[in-house]
Parts: structure tokens; C-alpha cells; sequence
């Protein structure tokens, strides 16, 4: 069983800074990366950020490139998201994520953390 707990939303304006974290506990072995999802209203599920376990492979969804950062603390398995630069798109739910290594699917979640941009 593994738990994942995201904390760090909130409510900033547009072009403001927020960090998320996602702290993974439990049986976190065999996973090969951590990832960031998110879900705005009335629309699906998308892919925004994830990072090999390892730490060394970082990938992201093109519309938040150069203005988020996934980051790891191996020592706490715990991921950041470091959103700046935020729009008003980005508002959504965010939810932390891990990968099985054997499956290839992100299968484990969190409960997500709301993250809404004013204009």
C-alpha cells in the first residue's frame, strides 16, 4: 500500500509563484518515476510534469515548459512542483501521481490539492 499526500495549493493571482509537494509513504519500491497530474473543470485528466525516481528524467506537457520545475528529495521521496509565471489555464486540481515500474502505469494517487489562478 502506498499513500501519497499533496500539499501547497491555494489561490494566487495571475503571474504569481506556488509550490506543491507530494510526499510518498509506504511501499514506494518498484516505481520508476513520480508525476504531477491535473483535472480543471469539465475537462480530463492531463499529464503535467514527471521525474524518473532517480531523479535524473524530467518531462513535461508543453503548455507549462519553462514556467514549472519538478524537483526530487530522494531522502524524503517526496516531489515539488514549482509553478511560476501561473495563468489563469492553469487553474485545476492537481494530483501527485507514482509510476509502476512493471506496469508502466501511473497507478497509485493522491487525493489532489485545488490550485486556482485569478486574472
Amino acid at each position: 500500500q502506498v499513500q501519497l499526500l499533496e500539499s501547497g495549493g491555494g489561490l494566487v493571482q495571475a503571474g504569481g509563484s506556488l509550490r506543491l509537494s507530494c510526499s510518498a509513504s509506504g511501499r514506494t519500491f518498484s516505481r520508476s518515476a513520480m508525476g504531477w497530474f491535473r483535472q480543471a473543470p469539465g475537462l480530463a485528466l492531463e499529464f503535467v510534469a514527471s521525474i524518473t525516481f532517480g531523479g535524473l528524467n524530467t518531462n513535461y506537457r508543453d503548455s507549462v515548459k519553462g514556467r514549472f520545475t519538478i524537483s526530487k528529495d530522494k531522502a524524503k521521496n517526496t516531489v515539488y512542483l514549482q509553478m511560476n509565471s501561473l495563468k489563469a489555464e492553469d487553474t485545476a486540481v492537481y494530483y501527485c501521481a507514482l509510476k509502476s515500474l512493471n506496469t508502466q502505469l501511473w497507478d497509485s494517487w493522491g487525493q489532489g490539492t485545488q490550485v486556482t489562478v485569478s486574472s
